[in-house]
């Protein structure tokens, strides 16, 4: 009996020792997370965020890509060769073609050592709609990832999972040009010394795409959320290299 004892008390003491420190290591983690929470920027997303484009396959804005996967082939066939800026500028269209809607329009065509990237507008309200990215060898489109698909409220997955409720607020964003165009300012400032905000402010349904120019030329560019002032910098272009603004005949 006496050894049964024992052994029941060093078992309830290990089990008491076992709980102790488990309270001891979650206090710990959560000192950690509120310390790291604190240190946090307050008014960004992210300086350089990590999303890949290529991650997010079909989501986001109407029927998907176009030259890509679950298409009927590519646009034009990988041969280690670039297309050029006219190309992607084709690309672009077909896959605008494919909303049937006549009220969209293609406004520009970026091109990047890492893709190309283009902007489509609203005709009738001169809004922007959405932005695309098209693959430099492939000619595939596919919706640009960060502010395109989270924070666009009315042609983006956020906005498509709300309904309703992104339609409702369109147009209706807090923060003006002007002030996206001063945050804007005031990051690059802070994370891209050297580097200014474009005069000219894109207004989409819920953000700003504003470009970054360095001794007079295109840097970059980053998105200004049109409720909270977050600014999102579009990390996966690359390098810059030329660019075609467009004027669709109605």
């Amino acid at each position: 009996m006496k050894q049964l004892l024992k052994w029941t008390g060093l078992v309830l003491f290990a089990a008491v020792v076992g709980l102790a420190l488990a309270f001891a290591f979650n206090a710990v983690v959560r000192s950690q997370t509120s310390i790291a929470a604190a240190l946090r920027p307050a008014s960004q997303v992210t300086p350089y965020p990590s999303v890949q484009p290529w991650g997010y396959g079909g989501w986001g804005m109407g029927p998907g890509m176009v030259g890509g996967c679950g298409t009927k082939g590519r646009a034009y066939p990988g041969s280690g060769t670039p297309i050029t800026l006219d190309q992607a500028i084709e690309s672009a269209r077909q896959y605008l073609a494919t909303y049937g809607n006549p009220d969209l329009e293609l406004t520009e065509v970026m091109e990047f050592s890492n893709n190309f990237y283009a902007e489509v507008k609203e005709q009738s309200t001169g809004i922007h709609a959405f932005e695309v990215l098209i693959d430099r060898y492939t000619g595939a489109v596919y919706p640009e990832p960060g502010p395109n698909m989270m924070w666009n409220i009315r042609y983006g997955h956020m906005g498509g999972m709300m309904g309703g409720w992104g339609r409702s607020r369109a147009g209706a964003m807090s923060v003006t040009p002007e002030r996206a165009r001063d945050i804007a300012q005031k990051w690059l400032d802070k994370y891209l010394p050297g580097t200014s905000a474009a005069q000219e402010v894109d207004a989409f349904y819920g953000y700003y795409t504003i470009h970054v120019i360095k001794n007079g030329e295109v840097y970059g560019m980053l998105s200004v959320n049109g409720y909270t002032g977050d600014v999102w910098y579009h990390t996966w272009h690359g390098n810059f290299i030329e660019m075609k603004e467009l004027e669709e005949q109605k």
